[in-house]
């Protein structure tokens, strides 16, 4: 339920956003909407959206109580539209929806900062004055937190550099060292060092119970707006480019690469020490024992190219692939999202 202390203008939002957009229906709609909710569950006073294109989605559409539904321009003329709903057509309604739901939770949340009396932090440790920091984390020596970044609770930071903006999950531990053995003549087990850190880039969110192994002898980086899902475990020495999507999961192997705008799915494990390209999408479940070029779709164990039996918009989108396909209504039920 959104607050009635503010009006709902959602018309004027989507102005403000400059998002170019369509309307069908009811206008009055514009003046009242009271809460976000999904598609098959909104009410005459509630936000919605519909991300599918085609009759797939007009289907979905048509059976919604929502009093607005973001939609695409697709489906414009198949839907006949309800009285009192409103109908805003756009190019890629989640986007849109995501960007006003987040503008009105801006409006909402005032957004706490401060280090919680019952955490731990080294007095060497450098916390920017912006940031939080939750119940029982624990901050060691000359660990650095930039601007605005949030800390949640449980949460381990050591040898690490965590950038501006960033959001850390409970229950998170970076910069623990990573798992790196050799025998010796007596066939025992002796740890190799680690001197390196984990840079963390600004815009960063890693989601909770994640674990990331501080480098051996360079240090393990991740990207600038990357996000990382629950259950991700990133070992020593791996690079994680910018804007990369690792679902909950991920098991990335030590000193491997990874580069910009990469999505990896579900429980997709990723050997060590290769290398795996620019906009790559991994399917989930996918062991990746070798390198993966640029743009290339992988699934399977092992996992080997599947991009020329892609035809989903929706799947390339992703991993920011453009490709367009003229004939949209075969895709998959999958890309209604909703």
């Amino acid at each position: 339920m959104l607050s009635s202390a503010y009006k709902w203008d959602i018309e004027s939002i989507l102005t403000d956003l400059e998002i170019d957009h369509q309307c069908s229906g009811s206008r009055q709609n514009f003046r009242e909407i009271r809460s976000l909710s999904a598609i098959d569950e909104a009410s005459s006073h509630d936000l919605t959206f519909c991300s599918g294109y085609h009759d797939k989605a007009a289907s979905v559409v048509s059976k919604s109580n929502a009093g607005l539904i973001l939609c695409d321009r697709s489906i414009g003329t198949k839907v006949s539209v309800k009285p009192n709903q409103l109908l805003v057509l756009v190019d890629n309604p989640r986007l849109v929806f995501m960007h006003v739901a987040n503008r009105l939770h801006d409006k909402q949340v005032k957004r706490r900062s401060g280090i919680s009396r019952l955490s731990c932090v080294s007095d060497t440790a450098k916390i920017n004055r912006t940031c939080s920091v939750g119940n029982f984390s624990v901050i060691e020596d000359g660990c650095v937190v930039g601007k605005n970044t949030i800390i949640g609770d449980r949460v381990s930071l050591q040898n690490c550099v965590i950038g501006d903006n960033c959001t850390i999950q409970s229950g998170v531990s970076i910069g623990e060292d990573g798992f790196a053995f050799e025998r010796n003549d007596s066939l025992q087990l002796e740890p190799f060092p680690h001197f390196g850190k984990v840079i963390i880039g600004n815009d960063v969110e890693i989601r909770t119970n994640c674990s990331i192994a501080r480098g051996s002898l360079k240090d393990t980086t991740v990207g600038d707006g990357t996000k990382i899902d629950a259950l991700t475990h990133i070992a020593h020495n791996v690079h994680v480019g910018r804007n990369c999507s690792l679902t909950a999961g991920t098991i990335i192997g030590g000193s491997t690469t990874i580069g910009d705008m990469s999505w990896l799915g579900l429980n997709c494990t990723l050997k060590h020490k290769i290398k795996v390209g620019n906009k790559v999408i991994v399917g989930s479940g996918a062991s990746v024992i070798h390198d993966v070029p640029n743009e290339d779709i992988v699934a399977g164990i092992p996992a080997k190219s599947i991009k020329h039996k892609v035809n989903s918009d929706q799947l390339f989108l992703m991993a920011g692939q453009k490709r367009h396909i003229k004939n949209r209504v075969h895709q998959s039920s999958n890309s209604l999202h909703y």
